[in-house]
């Protein structure tokens, strides 16, 4: 998968296969119970997460999860989508909440000073900090996804594996 011109940081892949979707969930089991405990597989429905363990995982380590839709003619349509871990996403979503709080506040700030005719100068420079830690996050984000990318494609040369 070739990621280097990707813009979004949660990077998507999709597969047909021939196969029903009980064979393949069936080839994941198998391969969690038989597997030495690189990576950890689970199994739920139509979704299967397939992520790091143990002293591959670090903070930046990617996790796969696999959503599998039926298709006519006993085939599977398999959606991919390679995340951070959650606490990392969970952390990286609150920081985007706070700066999109204290942006919205100052801006509201900015047009109260604004119609009562007060200097706003305070205000637009709060407002363009946030904008800056905005791309600031997103830079983070970036670098956070490239040193997990030799174990993204790991991730997915073992997800190949399985299913072939």
């Amino acid at each position: 998968m070739n990621t280097e011109n990707e813009i979004r940081l949660r990077l998507r892949f999709y597969k047909d296969v021939s196969e029903p979707i009980s064979v393949i969930k069936e080839k994941f089991q198998e391969h969690r119970d038989r597997q030495p405990h690189d990576y950890s597989v689970k199994v739920n429905d139509e979704h299967i997460w397939f992520h790091f363990k143990g002293e591959k995982k670090h903070y930046w380590s990617p996790h796969l999860h696999l959503e599998l839709e039926s298709k006519e003619e006993n085939g599977t349509h398999i959606r991919g989508l390679f995340g951070p871990d959650s606490t990392l996403w969970t952390l990286f979503m609150f920081l985007h909440f706070v700066v999109a709080g204290i942006f919205t506040i100052f801006g509201m700030f900015a047009y109260s000073n604004y119609t009562l005719k007060v200097p706003l100068i305070t205000d637009i420079v709060i407002m363009f900090i946030m904008v800056i830690i905005w791309f600031l996050l997103y830079v983070i984000a970036r670098q956070i996804r490239e040193k997990g990318h030799d174990q993204m494609n790991e991730l997915e040369q073992a997800f190949l594996k399985i299913i072939n």
